[in-house]
């Protein structure tokens, strides 16, 4: 009898599969790394190289969007489900921004997973541990279709 996955191991499994079929992450996260993940949530942790700045040397706000669209996928994923769905609605607040060699701590939680939406809220951090503070505040709902047999 095959053991189950952990919430850390769904969650890697799916951002193998994914990495491998969206340039875009690829793009912007070869280097990240998933920190812990729990039935629900998810943490990783990502340093600002230079393909993630703005032409005033700061995060970019696109890549924040893009990380809280990434983030709230692998919180689905930690549910224990293979397919984290399509989004269907991004809301992002900007708090304060990062620079090169900034380290992200980025936090995804499942506020709900329903029968066909997933509603994720992500935070992004400038920092670790205690000395972190707010660069972006996100929410993400997903359509998701579960395998019907």
């Amino acid at each position: 009898m095959a053991s189950l996955k952990t919430p850390l191991e769904y969650v890697q499994s799916c951002w193998e599969r994914v990495s491998q079929n969206s340039p875009v992450y690829s793009f912007f996260f070869s280097d990240i790394v998933l920190v812990s993940a729990t039935d629900g949530s998810m943490v990783a942790s990502l340093k600002v190289h230079p393909n993630l700045l703005n032409s005033k040397g700061t995060l970019h706000g696109s890549v924040s969007a893009t990380i809280v669209d990434w983030a709230g996928g692998m919180a689905i994923a930690s549910t224990g489900m293979e397919k984290t769905g399509l989004s269907t609605d991004i809301h992002v607040s900007y708090v304060s921004t990062a620079k090169l060699d900034d380290t992200l701590t980025i936090e995804g939680n499942v506020s709900k997973a329903g029968r066909n939406l997933g509603f994720t809220t992500v935070t992004i951090y400038k920092g670790e541990g205690d000395e972190k503070s707010i660069v972006a505040h996100g929410t993400h709902t997903k359509y998701i279709l579960r395998d019907r047999t």
